[in-house]
């Protein structure tokens, strides 16, 4: 019971807490880095929250940092931009500069990937992606040619290893990241605009 005169402590619900946790732990991956090894009960600290709690919602570090990076992305998913509907050159495009600038989501899937975590999934959404691809291949976004899934592949890879050295490439360079954010998009838009071209007959035959 609460001691008279003082204010009942409202208690968080689940979802509250879930969220409390995910916010924890973006918040120590931006404050030590990916490789720093967080672990379940340094979460639940950062977060005021029971440590028994943690291990009872997710169970592993893994499926805490899974939900981190998948909360970030349904929170895109749910601003309704018609990602799906853009044809291919505009969704590559969109998704370059969501990486650029959700650094946090980037952390998250790198820490996965280097866990080597099994049910971590790059591709979220495929299914639906690949009908967006079916429909850039039926309405000429894409070449009928073109290897559609090895473009989307290969445009993702891109995509993510900028995004990880953009602020080294920056140091190396001596160009201020934001000018070259804006460099590296316009050279991005370029490489997206080939594959968006029919090959030629010299390179259909592997010249």
């Amino acid at each position: 019971m609460s001691e008279p005169g003082k204010p009942r402590r409202s208690r968080r619900s689940r979802q509250e807490t879930e969220a409390d946790l995910l916010a924890a732990a973006r918040r120590l991956l931006d404050r030590d880095g990916v490789l720093s090894g967080i672990s379940l009960r340094e979460v639940a600290a950062e977060a005021g929250v029971n440590h028994g709690q943690i291990y009872q919602y997710f169970g592993t570090r893994q499926a805490l940092l899974r939900a981190a990076a998948s909360d970030l992305v349904e929170r895109r998913v749910a601003e309704g931009d018609g990602h799906w509907e853009r044809p291919f050159p505009e969704r590559r495009q969109a998704m370059f500069h969501y990486r650029v600038e959700e650094p946090e989501v980037v952390r998250l899937e790198t820490l996965l990937a280097l866990d080597g975590d099994t049910d971590f999934s790059p591709l979220p959404r495929f299914e639906q992606t690949r009908k967006s691809l079916e429909r850039d291949l039926n309405t000429g976004a894409l070449p009928p040619d073109a290897d559609a899934v090895a473009a989307h592949v290969m445009t993702a890879a891109a995509q993510m290893g900028y995004a990880i050295f953009r602020e080294a490439y920056a140091r190396d360079t001596g160009i201020p990241l934001a000018e070259l954010d804006e460099r590296a998009g316009e050279a991005y838009a370029r490489m997206v605009a080939g594959l968006t071209s029919p090959a030629t007959g010299e390179t259909a035959a592997g010249a």
